[in-house]
């Protein structure tokens, strides 16, 4: 091989050793919120589980979703389930203040499963994790309640709007659906 080809092939080979590989596609388990109980509210810690992640609001005509979102927990958390409450005053129905939102749902509620502090959850200013479910699971919320079921590979998402019932049959074969398939490796 002439000099000058062999230069370019070993300048060809050492500019693709040191490119950057291309980032891999986030997963709903690369993001971390603020915990309402305090601190980060890191999603890895999920890696794995089928998460349920709902806008909530305490002065809403659903609020009373809160139950069912708890009955869900309740049942499907000892098989893997996470569901996640992200309070948002997005449509003017929550509390600021993160104590407030937090006794509000375990006093009226009995809410156990983990929830944030408010969020924005639509918009150019939305959590990064509401814009990630917004791409994946079918657009933004268009009201409080509004539930994106994500499977245990943190890449598929499913929305449901407000209106979808936490008891809803769809809602429910689609959480045993992602409660069935395996666990990512």
């Amino acid at each position: 091989m002439a000099e000058p080809a062999r230069r370019i092939l070993l300048g060809l080979g050492a500019m693709a050793m040191t490119a950057p590989l291309a980032a891999a596609e986030p997963t709903a388990f690369d993001f971390r919120m603020d915990s309402i109980d305090g601190g980060p509210l890191d999603l890895a810690g999920f890696r794995g589980r089928p998460m349920l992640i709902v806008n909530t609001a305490s002065f809403c005509g659903f609020t009373p979703q809160y139950a069912g979102l708890q009955k869900l927990h309740d049942r499907f958390a000892p098989r893997g389930l996470v569901v996640l409450g992200v309070p948002s005053n997005d449509f003017n129905q929550e509390s600021a203040d993160a104590r407030t939102i937090k006794h509000f749902c375990e006093a009226n509620y009995s809410v156990t499963f983990p929830m944030t502090t408010p969020a924005r959850v639509r918009g150019a200013q939305a959590a990064p994790l509401f814009a990630f479910l917004a791409a994946h699971g079918g657009g933004p919320p268009r009201w409080n309640f509004h539930k994106y079921l994500v499977a245990r590979d943190g890449r598929r998402v499913q929305g449901f709007p407000t209106a979808t019932e936490p008891d809803a049959p769809a809602l429910i074969r689609a959480v045993e659906t992602v409660l069935a398939a395996p666990t990512a490796a």
